[in-house]
């Protein structure tokens, strides 16, 4: 995922644009770049494909030296990963840019500046912002700050974007509108980054800019105007966070610490990738459009949680978008003869990318002719984002802990975006794109109260400690979760967890229920509500322990032998992502009491490399 640093000050900020990219690298990328303004009024720009430790190594070669300038890292999106497609981007030496996201009117507007006589040294549709600022800016004789509003109206898709010019040293404005940007606060100083990661070193006082607020900065000034160009105060916030905390922060553990990530992981999923309210197709990359075309069913091969994802994708696939789809372990499915569909869209899934039978499954794939390839990763550079034809990132940002969690919310995240991409080409009407989009930008606030629960679920494991087996049920959408929230208690804790569809019950798991065997309820207010109603009688009559955990819209109630812990009121398509939140949250405290090594469970690794 593409970062933004940027900074005006007294001091030399080269340092600073450096290291704030450095910051940056877990969001992902395949280039970087800087531009500054130095002591004679001309912008330096230095950009580099690859790491940015490469862009570094220039960067002190050429001894740049400057009170202001904005840097970047690009994950490429329009334009291969090269020197001219990295940012930041210039018009005629004057204006500088840097951007984040999507335009997606970007055609349309390099037609116009190419008749206009403006000349492209890249394929990116960021180029055309640069050239509109400076056809407003020089052109039309407008300061920099009007300028930018001009270029804004002028745009349509998400952006953040940090914007210099050298007819106006020491000015920095700076937008956003579906991609994330935090002004940080110094003493006679300001900066700018996608995450306040970034900007650690230099300050702890952020300000949290609002969706389509403009930004004119200088050394000593900061005005803030909203979506409608009213002057606006925004608030400056305290970060608990500092530069050498050690990487757990206040967490006990990276699995915990990563529980606690998925609000802005599942936002970061979602930046400049909704659009109004519909997915920006862009997002998946420039031959997206033409390839979703195509496609007629989806093939999706993964292993372990990352499979879990692919079993809920199955159900949005066929329920939303009307797209047959299926979904295999990548180590059976590259030893079995599958029937060949020309026209399916093959789906890998993996966090680390490398992980060796889903590579293998995706060989197989292509030599069999199934069709195209799409990645959903959370590393860019990784062998199965450059084996396939189109990729999406899940923006989870560094996951240590072993057992997934914060990957596969974004996974899930990734997943639905691509249903609504595929699925406006056949069953899905505006109205249910649009809906659906509302819960996905629904979905951090929702993820936010789920977490308030975790003093309530450190109570509830308590039930636990002395367990050796468990049993998981879900029906339709949810089984797959419940198969999660079991992988999850057996990875961590050492107990053996098995899930099974809720109506298979009586065909043979009844057999081991018990006061012994607690039982986990996956319970959304759903259709199928009352059949699992019924099959809670079914473990209660034979005197099971039941643990609810429900749509707090369910009317499930605390009583001898059912535990409910209510969740959040959630619409029914995104409810997966909500309800496996609490199962992770339970399964760690579990394994807290059992004194396991959470982060590194026996016999497991993060990233299996081997077959």
């Amino acid at each position: 995922m593409c970062g933004i640093v940027g900074a005006v000050a007294e001091r030399d900020v080269v340092p600073i644009l450096v290291e704030g990219l450095k910051r940056l690298e877990y969001r992902g990328y395949d280039s970087a770049g800087v531009a500054v303004l130095d002591s004679d009024g001309c912008i330096n720009r230095i950009r580099m494909p690859g790491k940015v430790a490469e862009l570094e190594k220039e960067v002190i070669k050429t001894n740049l030296n400057a009170h202001s300038g904005i840097a970047h890292t690009r994950w490429a999106t329009h334009g291969e990963p090269t020197k001219n497609n990295a940012h930041p981007h210039v018009c005629r030496q004057t204006v500088t840019v840097v951007h984040n996201g999507i335009i997606e009117n970007h055609e349309a507007l390099r037609e116009s500046q190419t008749k206009a006589g403006y000349e492209f040294t890249s394929q990116t549709d960021t180029e055309v912002i640069v050239h509109q600022v400076y056809q407003h800016h020089v052109e039309a004789e407008k300061d920099l700050l009007a300028a930018v509003k001009d270029t804004l109206v002028d745009l349509e898709g998400a952006y953040a974007l940090g914007v210099i010019s050298n007819k106006e040293p020491g000015r920095l404005i700076t937008a956003r509108r579906g991609s994330p940007l935090v002004i940080g606060v110094g003493i006679g100083e300001y900066f700018i980054a996608s995450d306040v990661a970034a900007l650690l070193p230099v300050t702890q006082r952020f300000i949290f800019l609002e969706e389509g607020d403009v930004a004119d900065i200088r050394r000593d000034s900061l005005t803030i105007y909203d979506e409608h160009r009213n002057v606006v105060k925004r608030p400056i916030k305290e970060s608990e966070l500092t530069a050498d905390a050690v990487e757990r922060g206040k967490y006990r553990h990276y699995m915990e610490k990563e529980i606690h990530e998925q609000t802005r992981a599942i936002a970061d999923a979602l930046e400049g990738r909704l659009g109004g309210d519909k997915v920006l197709e862009e997002a998946f990359g420039p031959d997206a459009g033409k390839i979703f075309d195509e496609v007629k069913g989806v093939h999706i091969i993964a292993c372990g949680t990352s499979y879990h994802a692919g079993l809920v994708a199955r159900h949005w696939f066929e329920a939303l978008a009307g797209i047959p789809c299926v979904v295999e372990v990548a180590s059976e499915f590259r030893y079995r003869k599958p029937v060949v569909r020309k026209n399916s869209l093959i789906i890998t899934i993996s966090q680390s990318g490398e992980t060796a039978d889903t590579m293998a499954g995706l060989q197989e794939a292509k030599r069999l002719g199934f069709g195209h390839s799409l990645a959903i990763c959370n590393v860019p550079e990784s062998s199965l984002t450059r084996e396939s034809d189109l990729s999406l990132m899940t923006r989870a940002g560094p996951e240590i802990g072993v057992a997934s969690t914060k990957a596969f919310t974004t996974q899930l995240v990734s997943l639905l975006l691509l249903v609504i991409a595929l699925g406006r080409r056949n069953a899905m009407s505006v109205e249910m794109e649009a809906d659906l989009v509302a819960q996905l930008k629904s979905l951090p606030s929702k993820v936010e109260k789920v977490l308030e629960l975790d003093e309530a679920i450190k109570l509830l494991a308590q039930n636990f400690a002395d367990k050796h087996n468990a049993l998981f049920l879900g029906r339709g959408l949810h089984y797959p979760i419940a198969m999660e929230g079991a992988l999850k208690l057996k990875e961590i804790s050492y107990i053996h967890a098995e899930a099974y569809a809720a109506g298979e019950l009586k065909h043979g798991p009844l057999a081991l229920v018990d006061a012994e065997m607690p039982v986990i309820i996956v319970a959304p207010n759903n259709e199928l509500l009352d059949k699992l109603r019924s099959n809670m009688q079914e473990v209660k009559a034979r005197g099971g322990e039941l643990y609810v955990f429900a749509d707090e819209k369910s009317g499930f109630k605390d009583e001898p032998g059912i535990h409910v812990m209510n969740i959040v009121e959630m619409e029914d398509e995104t409810s997966p992502i909500i309800h496996t939140i609490p199962l992770q949250m339970l399964s760690y405290h579990v394994a807290i009491l059992k004194g396991t090594d959470v982060d590194q469970p026996r016999n497991l690794a993060k990233s299996v490399t081997v077959e």
